[in-house]
């Protein structure tokens, strides 16, 4: 049955308060073949029934309806240049930072919208690639995301053969991950360093931070730009000044004005904080770097 403006309309509407998404009369396919074509699993009869006892709070549907709009398209170490510049530019700064002083030996990371794993588990392999000793360190990972299904095969960190591929070397994948079934899992050396939760973007998040890296990479894009704005604003103040946010390769922080500093290595962009006052910004030239593409991650290819 052909949906009408009005069901489209509502299932935006509700789709836009639950999760920030921006859909509209041209995501009628994702309707479609997201919501209207499952809606016996969902135990509902019509779209609008679906729509009125979401909106009642019928948490088992809330969940079931989030996971269903929710994208959860991901890979290790996805785009790789936002890892190689981590490597070669924003990690080796932060750990001699942290090398001393008040935050000695302290490394706290954010995978914001983690998706199934693959992104907060790259960030561990690469952490105990580069720290040889991160057992005398105090390393964290948060990942967190809306999904709960998403959560829960995160949390086990068990990967079919296909998806473990799609990424990983075969060293990495050798050291970092044991046979499972058909498929793979993580290590508990990789699983250890990762700590996951449910967590809306659109919320606040007092009490977290700092964090001296967050990747929040391909979610803002479906978000309108004042949520986006509020989004990196809130994101900015869980950062240092040498704190590092990297964002996807389609979004652009330059259009919140002095408030971010990019800095560009490895054909990457990643953005630091300028801590003055909004409203007070100044404008900061970026500060280019050298765009090569070093070869010490090409075992993580």
């Amino acid at each position: 049955m052909s949906l009408t403006t009005g069901q489209i309309q509502a299932v935006s509407r509700l789709v836009d308060l639950l999760t920030g998404i921006q859909w509209d009369s041209s995501k009628e396919y994702l309707i479609e073949s997201r919501l209207q074509q499952r809606l016996p699993d969902f135990g509902c009869r019509t779209i609008d029934e679906l729509i009125n006892r979401v909106q009642a709070g019928d948490p088992r549907l809330r969940t079931a309806f989030i996971d269903a709009v929710t994208t959860r398209e991901t890979l290790f170490f996805r785009d790789q240049s936002p890892f190689l510049a981590l490597e070669h530019k924003a990690l080796p700064e932060l750990i001699d930072a942290r090398s001393s002083g008040p935050l000695k030996r302290r490394l706290r990371f954010w995978s914001a919208a983690c998706s199934t794993g693959q992104e907060p588990y790259s960030l561990a392999m690469l952490l105990l690639e580069l720290l040889p000793d991160i057992h005398q360190w105090d390393v964290q990972i948060m990942a967190s995301d809306i999904s709960d299904t998403a959560l829960s095969t995160a949390s086990r960190g068990e990967y079919s053969a296909f998806e473990a591929g799609r990424g990983l070397n075969p060293d990495l994948l050798k050291r970092y991950f044991i046979p499972s079934g058909t498929g793979w899992k993580v290590t508990d050396e990789v699983r250890s360093l990762v700590s996951f939760e449910k967590r809306n973007l659109l919320q606040p998040f007092p009490g977290l931070g700092p964090f001296d890296v967050i990747f929040c990479r391909n979610v803002a894009i479906y978000f309108d730009l004042p949520t986006r704005r509020t989004l990196f604003e809130r994101l900015a103040a869980t950062l240092p000044r040498d704190g590092c946010l990297f964002v996807g390769a389609g979004e652009n922080l330059s259009e919140f004005g002095a408030r971010w500093t990019p800095q560009f290595h490895c054909r990457s962009v990643f953005y630091q904080p300028n801590q003055t006052a909004p409203g007070q910004f100044s404008a900061q030239p970026a500060r280019l770097q050298p765009q090569s593409v070093p070869t010490g991650l090409a075992s993580l290819r």
